[in-house]
């Protein structure tokens, strides 16, 4: 559970600070985006921050050239800290950003990517550089792709927004028009042993190339015609892939190479519904458990969350991901410390208690604050898309926080 929650943060994180980063914009060029794949040497990498800086002494504009300059040296402090990049490398963005009024602030983001960095970059913009991670944060489950009709068949993957050809069968079923010599209904009975074969043929090679594909949650069939439902109807795959088989079947109109893309394209909704499936059965069952007379096994409601889940009565923890908040630890002059929950950490906070400025002496993004808590006793967390009805009420109705619990809790007790 720890695991899969570790897993669950991660991408969590990796998002957020994508969007961050991709939402900030420069007063001129001195946002620095530096990419150090795994295999380069973290000296060589210095040494070119250091002809860089002495570039950047030239810029006509005092505050640009301050900013890029302090921009450098941050990126710099950072790498030292490094003997070698990770696996997968490591990015860093830093650089000066717009406050509200005349006002800025310095922004360091270190990033280490989910995918490998194949190639040195550095580059100072108005905006930071961000397209080599674009592409990471797509969803990278897999679905088994199947184009089907009796002259030919390809097998392929579909992983993030890459399309792979596994294998291409073409047919040795012979066309319907009647050759002479024959009788018809031998030439029928012909042509039918050849299909099934050939049907025989291509659903063995999907077990072979599907089967032992954890990260295959679903297997789209398409082609042209009722030979594709025919191919699903009599059972010829495996019964463990055909529980995978993805309602309903899609008409495409090429079965090659050309029909696989045709396939992911005409089957974009199916896939998104896929992927808010799991989601929506949680939100249904906390629904489910809310219309209960008393509540069932379900709380909402950030304060009543919290205290369940610090209680270890929480199964399964679920937070919209459109939650944009911080949990902060403050204290003020007169030794009052609060944790507090805030839109901005950068704002001035009052202490709940005397009303004085509080300072802040920690700063942790809400989502990964409820993380932390659930690991300590083995909670799962499931982050909502606010894409599906479902997700979109979580926010709504219950400020994107709520959870399904082991047992009842004793709201009195909370």
């Amino acid at each position: 559970m720890g695991e899969s929650n570790s897993v669950d943060k991660a991408k969590y994180d990796f998002k957020k600070d994508m969007q961050e980063i991709t939402s900030y914009k420069g007063r001129g060029t001195e946002l620095i985006s530096v990419y150090v794949p795994e295999n380069k040497q973290i000296s060589e990498v210095m040494a070119y921050l250091r002809n860089e800086q002495s570039q950047a002494s030239n810029i006509k504009s005092k505050t640009t050239m301050k900013n890029v300059l302090n921009a450098i040296e941050s990126i710099a402090a950072r790498l030292k800290t490094y003997k070698a990049p990770p696996a997968n490398g490591v990015v860093i963005f830093c650089g000066e950003v717009p406050r509200a009024g005349d006002q800025t602030k310095m922004v360091q983001y270190v990033i280490n990517p989910p995918e490998p960095i194949t190639a040195f970059l550095y580059r100072c913009d108005s905006t930071f550089f961000t397209e080599p991670l674009e592409a990471m944060l797509l969803d990278k489950r897999s679905y088994g792709l199947i184009t089907i009709d009796r002259s030919e068949a390809t097998l392929g993957i579909l992983s993030g927004s890459r399309i792979q050809v596994l294998k291409h069968f073409d047919s040795l079923v012979p066309s319907k028009h009647h050759q002479g010599g024959q009788s018809s209904v031998r030439f029928e009975r012909l042509i039918e042993i050849a299909a099934h074969e050939f049907f025989k043929k291509v659903a063995d090679n999907a077990t072979e190339v599907f089967l032992n594909r954890p990260e295959l949650i679903g297997i789209l069939v398409g082609g042209p015609g009722a030979t594709k439902d025919f191919f699903v109807k009599e059972e010829y795959l495996h019964h463990e892939l055909r529980k995978k088989v993805v309602s309903p079947l899609v008409d495409t109109g090429y079965t090659d190479e050309a029909g696989l893309r045709e396939l992911v394209e005409n089957a974009k909704d199916i896939i998104v519904d896929i992927r808010l499936t799991e989601e929506k059965v949680y939100m249904q069952r906390l629904f489910t458990e809310i219309r209960k007379a008393d509540g069932g096994l379900s709380c909402y409601g950030e304060d009543e969350v919290r205290n369940a889940t610090d209680m270890g009565a929480v199964d399964i923890l679920l937070l919209s991901e459109s939650l944009s908040k911080r949990r902060v630890t403050v204290q003020c002059p007169a030794g009052h410390t609060c944790e507090l929950t805030v839109k901005d950490a950068d704002e001035k906070i009052q202490c709940p208690e005397c009303g004085a400025n509080a300072t802040v002496v920690k700063d942790e993004d809400l989502i990964d604050d409820f993380f932390l808590r659930a690991d300590a006793f083995n909670t799962r967390v499931q982050i909502i898309s606010p894409d599906s009805e479902e997700g979109d009420m979580l926010m709504k109705a219950f400020g994107g926080i709520a959870a399904l619990l082991r047992y009842k809790v004793n709201r009195e007790c909370q």
